[in-house]
């Protein structure tokens, strides 16, 4: 995706409003700011220009995160991080964006975290497996694997595919 393209698309009007739209629906919490995602709408209506044109310029900058814990099934706890609801609408809108184009590139047999794919799909998925006559199916969840994701190595593979520095910076933002 060439440089002016990315950031033209994640800003783009409609692109934004179905953002909101998916964040208000998934619910949460105010970030560090207390913000509503109520409140939001209000808020982004008077200041939507300013945000928009430091996301073109790559000047956009994320707000901090508030840092949760909460019990874990199996005992524990798992440390979360709460974004502000403006940064939540702009991660959801690259997603949008990105989501697609990336998705393309996954695995077919990858399962986690894809859109249209469930757990239930694996399962059908190594059944079929086993009645072509495998005898082996793997199945990995690698604990606290997003901590240990070397960052410098994502962003580098991620830039062979976007090629706009704005929105580079801002997704390592």
């Amino acid at each position: 995706m060439r440089n002016e393209e990315l950031m033209a698309k994640v800003v783009d009007s409609e692109n934004v409003r179905r953002a909101y739209e998916q964040v208000k629906r998934n619910g949460g919490a105010a970030g560090v700011d207390g913000m509503s995602v109520e409140a939001y709408a209000a808020h982004a209506a008077r200041h939507w220009a300013g945000i928009e044109a430091k996301l073109r310029d790559g000047h956009y900058q994320p707000g901090a995160v508030r840092a949760v814990s909460i019990p874990k099934a199996q005992g524990g706890e798992r440390r979360l991080g709460i974004p502000n609801v403006q940064d939540r609408v702009i991660q959801q809108a690259l997603l949008q964006v990105l989501g697609p184009i990336l998705d393309a590139e996954f695995s077919p047999h990858s399962y986690g975290y894809r859109p249209g794919r469930s757990a239930h799909d694996a399962i059908r998925a190594a059944r079929a497996y086993v009645e072509e006559g495998k005898t082996w199916v793997i199945d990995l969840d690698i604990s606290a694997f997003f901590d240990e994701v070397n960052h410098d190595r994502l962003m580098a593979r991620l830039g062979r595919t976007v090629r706009d520095p704005q929105g580079l910076r801002l997704i390592g933002a």
